[in-house]
């Protein structure tokens, strides 16, 4: 017990980096064992988590089950990890994420061992940048998620279709998407980099609490480095560098760009953590690193931040509403949601210190969970029917209920979570960042409203598509008659769905940790 209370945090970030490594001595041929090796070793930090979670302290201030070792201490980094109940929700959906995204790998069958040990690996990356409390630390993890998304687009993504580059080159779809996300996320990274290296140098420390208490401190007139700029310049600098590439992993608008194609050319499980965890990343270095870091100037963006939600918001549902291929439907449906997060984060920068504030951060985080679930399970769902028909064309489907009926009810019931129907999980989170934001920024609130109008319209629209209206014949009959889902696909859908149902129910299961880490957060 005693090495569990020491030791817990570095045996859930750890356990999959040692699975995998385990799985690279299993003989290639024996793919059973591969799969079932990786989803029973994802499941072990799942177990830890769920411990974690019935012994965190939620009334407790600052992180808890802290763990510091020496790293490199010629620049006064260590490895430093803890978690409070921000951190801590955000461990708790990677870890039930995972084991559900590896269940639905068991389709994969090309280069499986690979693919499970890549996944384990992606796995720790993100559950290092939640745990993180050293920026240089938090930067490597950050990085280290971002090699095996890569590879795994390019390796296991959709192998049809091809897009047109500069100067004529044609290149596969797949290496097309997945060099974008490379590009777009490093670009971001090096501002990040550069940043987190001047409050290294400035401070001589990368320890985040100590970091927030000094680097809030400075007077904005404080001359630096030779007096040759003020500390509110280069606050204001490092502020943009820190938003910029969270902005890119959120993505808002206009940096989403990256989003639609990684989706569309994923494998069906890199798309259910992607859209699940990884999008999460960038809302949570707002809510962790901005926003603590630089109060000051978040408030006086805040404007501009809610700007880009809104944008988000709005233009993410007109484009979800126009699309005709399913998976492309769902990834725009995500830069809509997102737009909620951030819509939170700008009012709760605006005013950090009111009571809307805490609202708009509870309905921020709480939707980040909330749509880490709905759209993990909308991403498989669109996969099922994928592997089935092998086109995800809204028109050529129609009027399938009656063929697939079980799995007909479980879109239709993981859509209306992603709609926003009351008694849903994602009715509670975007009502709170509703009710939060509209005292402090009326008009960016009253505008987004559009979009949640839109997210109606594009989820009866993909239903409507796929399920309702006349029957295509060619899905009913012969070889190309569909299949209802199977019982493999069933038990990756279950655990989503009862969390779907009981956080729409009794939100207060989660919202009590999380309110009372932005409580003590940012008060």
């Amino acid at each position: 017990m005693d090495f569990i209370s020491t030791h817990l945090l570095t045996t859930i970030l750890f356990f999959p980096v040692i699975s995998a490594l385990v799985i690279l001595f299993l003989p290639s041929d024996q793919v059973k064992l591969i799969r079932w090796t990786a989803l029973l070793a994802s499941l072990l930090p799942l177990g830890l988590t769920i411990f974690l979670w019935f012994r965190f302290d939620s009334g407790v201030q600052g992180f808890q089950y802290q763990e510091q070792y020496p790293w490199y201490d010629a620049i006064h980094s260590s490895f430093h990890i803890g978690v409070d109940g921000l951190s801590l929700t955000m461990v708790l959906l990677t870890t039930l994420l995972t084991p559900l995204a590896l269940l639905a790998s068991f389709s994969i069958t090309d280069k499986v061992k690979a693919y499970m040990m890549l996944f384990l690996f992606l796995e720790a990356g993100m559950l290092g940048v939640f745990m993180a409390m050293d920026l240089l630390i938090f930067f490597v993890f950050w990085e280290i998620g971002l090699v095996p998304m890569y590879f795994l687009i390019n390796q296991w993504g959709s192998p049809k279709g091809e897009r047109e580059l500069w100067g004529g080159m044609k290149v596969s779809a797949r290496n097309y998407a997945s060099l974008k996300f490379m590009v777009y996320t490093m670009a971001g990274s090096l501002g990040l980099l550069l940043a987190i290296q001047l409050l290294g140098v400035m401070f001589q420390s990368y320890d985040l609490a100590f970091l927030v208490k000094q680097w809030n401190l400075l007077a904005p007139d404080t001359m630096l480095f030779n007096n040759t700029i003020s500390a509110g310049a280069v606050k204001t600098i490092a502020f943009w560098a820190f938003v910029v590439a969270f902005a890119l992993k959120v993505p808002v608008w206009p940096f989403h760009t990256w989003l639609p194609d990684a989706h569309t050319e994923a494998p069906t499980a890199g798309s259910m953590i992607l859209a699940g965890v990884l999008l999460k990343l960038g809302a949570y270095g707002f809510l962790r690193l901005v926003l603590p870091l630089y109060p000051e100037q978040a408030a006086y963006y805040a404007p501009w931040l809610a700007f880009l939600a809104t944008m988000a918001i709005v233009f993410g549902a007109f484009a979800s509403y126009g699309q005709t291929d399913f998976k492309r439907l769902v990834a725009y449906s995500s830069v809509n949601h997102m737009g909620f997060v951030l819509l939170g984060i700008a009012a709760a920068a605006s005013a950090i210190h009111t009571p809307d504030a805490t609202i708009a951060l509870n309905g921020a985080v709480l939707q980040m969970f909330n749509h880490g679930l709905s759209a993990a399970g909308m991403f498989f769902l669109v996969g099922v029917i994928y592997d089935r028909a092998h086109t995800r064309n809204l028109e050529e489907f129609g009027g399938l209920f009656p063929i697939i009926p079980v799995y007909g009810a479980i879109l239709i019931f993981t859509s209306m979570a992603s709609l926003g129907l009351p008694g849903l999980n994602g009715f509670v989170s975007e009502f709170l960042v509703v009710r939060g934001s509209l005292p402090l920024l009326p008009v960016f609130t009253a505008v987004s409203m559009l979009g949640l109008l839109f997210t109606g319209a594009y989820i009866l629209k993909g239903i409507r598509k796929v399920l309702h209206g006349p029957l295509n014949e060619h899905w009913a009959h012969g070889e190309h008659r569909l299949t209802d889902i199977n019982t493999r696909e069933i038990l990756v859908m279950a655990p989503l769905m009862i969390l779907i149902l009981f956080l729409g129910v009794w939100p207060m299961g989660l919202l009590d940790v999380i309110n009372k880490a932005m409580v003590m957060l940012f008060h």
